[in-house]
């Protein structure tokens, strides 16, 4: 794609072989952030590559999770014990087995409608990145949709071209349920290193658009551009089987 940022796609075998490595790169930005290490997950698939890998990775020396902030790049306005909640998942599977004590975890007032849950989200992003008009993450683990969608940003949804906020509202999304919030592409493409992460052959055809297309309308996930942070796509060979740029394969250990 013309103009886009400098990125790095690496391609695994399987799912088995791209979360220890997903993990170990969670581990070793925590272990270099200096401080606090601020992470935004998002959910779906993710929550079970994480769970599974991540706790072990995290588990010693200065990746620590009590240094960590925990955030969720989007959310659905469900309970916390719903099966669509982002929150719950990792409330379930991921932080109960992270090693004592836990990161700091943000997540949704519960009851609110979507304006003011955004509202309301915002503001707690905004007191724990005090000074800066845009939180600047130290990393983004992001997913794709099969349509191109990141987080709740939709094809041809408004919500692309939102300047302002940090956090939206979305009340008419096309994948149920309906009512979310979402960061917005200012904050996404703020963050230090965002990492997009795609298995399967349903994502192979969006995936070539995203990488290698150079649409007029780009995707969602094509605008995921961070101004001065690093770019890197973590896919398994299914997903990666339409690509001819070049990536960076990665064998079974």
């Amino acid at each position: 794609m013309a103009g886009a940022a400098p990125r790095r796609v690496s391609v695994f075998p399987s799912p088995q072989e791209l979360g220890p490595a997903l993990a170990q790169l969670v581990a070793e930005r925590a272990a270099g952030a200096g401080g606090r290490f601020s992470l935004g997950l998002s959910g779906g698939s993710l929550v079970g590559i994480l769970a599974r890998h991540l706790p072990p990775a995290a588990a010693a020396g200065p990746a620590a999770p009590a240094r960590w902030l925990v955030a969720f790049c989007d959310e659905r306005l469900v309970p916390a014990e719903h099966p669509e909640s982002t929150a719950g998942a990792y409330g379930a599977q991921l932080l109960p087995r992270l090693p004592a004590p836990g990161p700091r975890v943000l997540a949704l007032t519960p009851g609110l409608p979507p304006a003011a849950a955004a509202a309301d989200y915002a503001a707690q992003l905004r007191q724990a990145f005090p000074g800066e008009d845009v939180p600047v993450f130290d990393l983004l683990v992001l997913g794709v949709g099969p349509d191109g969608h990141t987080c709740s940003l939709f094809p041809g949804h408004p919500l692309l071209q939102e300047k302002e906020k940090i956090v939206a509202a979305i009340t008419d999304s096309p994948k149920p349920p309906p009512e979310r919030i979402t960061l917005t592409l200012p904050v996404l493409n703020a963050a230090r290193m965002v990492v997009f992460v795609a298995t399967g052959e349903g994502k192979a055809a969006v995936l070539k658009r995203i990488l290698e297309g150079d649409e007029e309308n780009p995707l969602p996930a094509a605008r995921v551009q961070p101004h001065s942070g690093q770019l890197r796509w973590f896919l398994d060979e299914s997903a990666a089987k339409e690509l001819t740029i070049p990536v960076e394969k990665h064998s079974v250990l």
